[in-house]
C-alpha cells in the first residue's frame, strides 16, 4: 500500500472486532502484509488469559498447513529424491490393498494427491478427527478399503486423505517424521520458530480452541476442546502458528512473481508452481464466490476481476478457524485467525484484502507490471502509438505494427475514426495519461484528458520480438452531463 492508510486499516480492524462483538469466537487476530513484511495487525477478544490476541499469539493453522506439506514435498523433488509423478504405492504398500473404481483406473500420483485429484471422497469431518493416529493405525484405514466420488487424475474434490497420503511418502522418502522433515526442509530456514507442530513448543501463548457450550448456557458461553498432536494426519492441517510467522509465509510465497524473489528452501520457480492453477474448481464447492478458482500445490488459485489472481487458502480444526489470502500481483496480503470451531474466519479475511487492493486503487495496475523486453517493447509502442494519433503517418502505422491492423480496419478508416473520437471529447494528445491500466506484460490501456471526458487508447504487441502492435483500440468517452 501507499503507505499504512489510517481508515483502511481502521474499516479492516472493525470487521474481525465485530466479529467478536457479535460472539462468532472468543477471539480474532488479523494481520496485513506487503514485499516489505507485516504492516499492521489487531486483535480483539480473550485469547484465554483475560488479554487480548497480538501478532504472536499461538492458534492452530490447520489446513493452511497443506502448503508447507507442497513445498515439503517439492523440496524434496528438486533434490531428485522423488517425482511428482509416482504412484503413492511407491511409499505406502498398504494403498495397494485400495480397489480402484474402474479397472483402467491409475493409482493415483503424488501429482493427483498435490491437487486434489486422488479420487477420493471430501473429508474434512472426518478426517480433521484423525492427526494422531498412527500409521499403523493408517494402514489398517487403506487395506480396508476406500471410496472414490470419480477415478483418479480426472476431477478435483478437497481431499485430506489425499494430505495424509502425500505426508506419508515425504516422511518414507526422508525417512524420518513428516513434521520433523517439513520443520527442517521448509519452517526452519525460513526462521519461521513460532510455526510448530506440538503446543508445548510453541514459545507464545497458545489459545485454546472451542465450540458453542451446549445450549441453554447462554450466547458467547464456550466449551473447551482438546489439543490433539502429531500423527499420520499431521500434514493435513497439524501446524500451529502466528500471525507473523504466517505473513512472513505468504510474503515469501507472493515473492517468487517478483524481479527478485526472496532465497529460500524451495526455489522460486516452485514457489510459482504451487500458485499455478492445476485443477478447477466446480462452482458447486465454491458457490458463494464470484471468482474462478482453482487448486495449485497446497494453495487455491481465484481470478478476480478486478484484482487478478488471489492465491490463498483456509484452516478449519474443531475449535479453530485460520484463513491467508494475497494478490500475485501486489503482494498484499491478509492472514487471520479466531479460536472456535466453524468460524469461518475466510469471509472476514476476504473482505479486509478487497478492502486494502481497494485502498491500494488502481496503481498497482496502472503499468506494465515489471520490467524487462516486454515491457520495454510495451512503453516504446506506447511513445510510437502516441506519435501516431498526433500526426498519422501511414508509413510510421506500417512501422510499429503488424500488417493484420491495416487489414482489419483500413488505415483510411482509422484515421477518420481517430479524428471523430479526438473531437468528441476534445482529447489533448499531447497530455499526461489520467490513468493507465495493464492485463498482461504486452498490454497497455490508457486514458488521456479531453475538455468533454476522456479518450481511451489500447494496445497489445504481437508475441515478436520486435514489439509490434497486433491490436490498436482507440474510443472516445465522453463525460456523462
Amino acid at each position: 500500500m501507499s503507505g499504512t492508510d489510517p481508515q483502511v486499516i481502521a474499516d479492516v480492524d472493525a470487521l474481525f472486532r465485530e466479529r467478536v462483538e457479535r460472539g462468532v469466537a472468543p477471539s480474532s487476530v488479523w494481520g496485513v502484509f506487503d514485499r516489505t513484511g507485516l504492516v499492521a495487525s489487531g486483535g480483539h477478544g480473550d485469547r484465554g488469559d483475560g488479554i487480548a490476541p497480538d501478532a504472536d499469539t499461538v492458534y492452530r493453522i490447520a489446513s493452511c498447513t497443506k502448503s508447507v506439506t507442497a513445498a515439503t514435498l517439492l523440496a524434496l523433488v528438486a533434490d531428485d529424491r522423488v517425482r511428482l509423478d509416482a504412484p503413492i504405492t511407491d511409499f505406502v504398500p498398504a494403498f495397494a490393498d485400495v480397489v480402484l473404481p474402474t479397472a483402467d483406473s491409475p493409482v493415483p500420483t503424488l501429482r493427483m494427491l498435490l491437487t486434489m485429484a486422488g479420487g477420493f471422497p471430501t473429508d474434512d469431518p472426518w478426517a480433521d478427527r484423525q492427526e494422531s493416529i498412527s500409521d499403523a493405525e493408517f494402514d489398517d484405514v487403506l487395506r480396508a478399503g476406500l471410496l472414490f466420488d470419480s477415478v483418479p487424475g480426472t476431477r478435483f474434490a478437497y481431499s485430506n486423505t489425499g494430505y495424509a497420503l502425500l505426508g506419508r511418502a515425504i516422511a518414507v522418502v526422508a525417512g524420518g517424521p513428516f513434521p520433523e522433515v517439513a520443520t527442517e526442509l521448509v519452517l526452519d530456514p525460513l526462521g519461521l520458530r513460532d510455526t510448530v507442530f506440538r503446543a508445548d513448543d510453541a514459545r507464545g501463548h497458545v489459545v485454546t480452541g472451542v465450540r458453542p457450550a451446549a445450549d441453554g448456557a447462554g450466547v458467547g458461553t464456550w466449551e473447551p476442546l482438546p489439543m490433539s498432536g502429531p500423527g499420520a494426519f499431521s500434514s493435513i492441517g497439524g501446524l500451529f502458528s502466528t500471525v507473523t510467522d504466517l505473513a512472513r509465509w505468504g510474503r515469501h510465497l507472493a515473492s517468487a512473481f517478483t524481479e527478485a524473489p526472496e532465497p529460500g528452501p524451495v526455489s522460486p520457480a516452485d514457489r510459482r508452481l504451487m500458485q499455478q492453477a492445476m485443477r478447477v474448481v466446480p462452482r458447486a464447492v465454491v458457490p458463494t464466490s464470484s471468482r474462478a478458482t482453482a487448486y495449485g500445490f497446497g494453495l487455491f488459485v481465484e481470478q478476480d476481476p478486478a484484482f487478478g489472481e488471489l492465491v490463498s487458502h483456509s484452516g478449519g480444526y474443531p475449535g479453530f478457524s485460520a484463513h491467508m489470502r494475497w494478490s500475485v500481483r501486489d503482494g498484499l496480503g491478509v492472514v487471520a485467525f479466531e479460536n472456535a470451531t466453524q468460524a469461518k474466519v475466510s469471509a472476514a479475511a476476504d473482505r479486509a484484502l478487497d478492502l486494502v487492493l481497494t485502498a491500494r486503487g488502481t496503481a498497482a495496475a496502472v503499468r506494465a507490471p515489471g520490467t524487462g523486453p516486454t515491457v520495454d517493447a510495451t512503453r516504446a509502442a506506447q511513445a510510437a502509438v502516441t506519435r501516431l494519433l498526433a500526426l498519422w503517418d501511414d508509413d510510421l502505422a506500417d512501422a510499429i505494427c503488424t500488417p493484420n491492423v491495416a487489414m482489419d480496419v483500413p488505415y483510411e478508416r482509422r484515421r477518420r475514426a481517430v479524428a471523430e473520437a479526438v473531437a468528441a471529447v476534445g482529447a489533448d494528445l499531447g497530455a499526461e495519461p489520467l490513468a493507465e491500466e495493464s492485463l498482461a506484460q504486452s498490454h497497455l490501456r490508457w486514458w488521456l484528458p479531453g475538455t468533454a471526458g476522456r479518450l481511451r487508447v489500447e494496445i497489445r504487441l504481437a508475441p515478436l520480438a520486435a514489439g509490434l502492435v497486433q491490436t490498436l483500440v482507440v474510443r472516445a468517452e465522453p463525460s456523462e452531463r
